[in-house]
């Protein structure tokens, strides 16, 4: 515990009559941000979100080249809000504009790194589901928040309470940069030998059509990180509102494919193909105008490349960091990039991984 950052917090509570709050820290997980429910005297509960600025390295400005990200780091290169508060803040507003359920916004301190926020409660998808909750309806109600948030094109900048964040396109770079942890991470958790530089070129290759897809229909806002344990159900609202939305701070503009993706190929949780086959079956007939096949075919190829991110950056690096737990997902993981790699149009991926990565090396 950082005393300093202690005191800062009490501070930031004391200027807006929460001192007296009690404190309950809530579970984490891979990011740099904790967050405290607090119970006001004689008040409803609300939740304290604390990210301190100096855990990430640099975000990257609007209109940086190629090489000013990548020396900048990886969230610049990734595009990813390394947890600002402004861009939570904005998003947050964005989306309850849009008739979403976010989290309101009680108080904020971009430079502090803290804001207080609505408790939308612990009803998480995730947690209903294994304690018996039908499946079906909440992900039907998941797909219709995709289906309403694509039906506009988003803003170049958002903006709410004074702060503004741009949102940024995920583009070439941030695919590959994303996609890459898989080689620089799982040989060394699986312990493979390092890639040959053959095997670098022929992955680049292979990849570089499906990143510049991904670039080229990047036209929707995309929460980034859209599954189960960041979607909460609130059967009182109505309509795609009954869906509590978390975690979006780094949201872009992105293929329509991608929080789907998420969603349906959850590395924490088993989706059937079956139930994965409906739920696009649901989006697809909400927006007839979109071509099915070229979207299905996106909807593999970019799904792919999320399961090798996620292999690498997410449980690789983190298992290697002694958070075993991500073990745990591993094989789901792999299953669902098998899955995406039965495409024929995806064979040549399939080959690259078949030489590279055995069977015995899949975790």
């Amino acid at each position: 515990m950082n005393p300093e950052r202690e005191a800062q917090k009490a501070r930031f509570l004391a200027e807006h009559g929460l001192a007296a709050a009690r404190c309950e820290p809530l579970a984490g997980d891979a990011s740099t941000r904790s967050y405290v429910r607090l119970y006001p005297a004689g008040g409803t509960p609300l939740i304290l979100m604390d990210q301190p600025p100096v855990l990430e390295s640099p975000i990257a400005p609007p209109g940086a080249t190629d090489a000013e990200r990548l020396a900048l780091g990886y969230n610049a290169a990734a595009r990813l809000a390394a947890g600002s508060v402004a861009a939570f803040v904005t998003t947050a507003a964005y989306l309850r504009d849009h008739g979403l359920s976010a989290p309101q916004v009680m108080a904020f301190d971009v430079d502090a790194g803290l804001a207080v926020l609505e408790d939308l409660g612990d009803g998480l998808f995730a947690t209903l589901i294994a304690d018996g909750e039908p499946e079906t309806p909440l992900y039907e109600a998941a797909v219709d928040v995709q289906v309403q948030l694509h039906e506009q094109r988003p803003p170049d900048i958002l903006e709410a309470e004074g702060a503004a964040w741009p949102l940024l396109t995920y583009d070439t770079l941030a695919l590959k940069v994303a996609t890459d942890t898989f080689l620089e991470w799982w040989p060394q958790f699986a312990g493979l030998e390092a890639f040959s530089p053959d095997a670098v070129a022929e992955w680049d290759a292979l990849w570089a059509p499906i990143w510049v897809r991904g670039e080229a229909g990047a036209s929707v806002f995309t929460h980034r990180d859209y599954h189960a344990q960041n979607l909460l159900w609130l059967p009182e609202r109505k309509g795609p509102a009954r869906v509590g939305l978390l975690d979006f701070q780094d949201a872009l503009r992105a293929h329509p494919t991608w929080d789907l993706a998420h969603l349906l190929q959850d590395a924490r949780r088993d989706v059937s193909p079956e139930l994965e086959a409906s739920m696009l079956d649901r989006y697809l007939a909400a927006r007839p105008h979109m071509d099915r096949e070229s979207f299905l075919a996106d909807y593999r190829a970019l799904a792919a490349s999320n399961a090798a991110r996620i292999l690498g950056r997410v449980f690789a690096r983190q298992a290697l960091l002694g958070r075993a737990q991500y073990k745990a997902f591993m094989p789901r993981t792999w299953r669902y990039l098998e899955r995406n790699l039965t495409d024929p149009a995806l064979g040549g991926l399939k080959a690259w991984f078949d030489r590279n990565v055995p069977a015995g090396a899949r975790a």
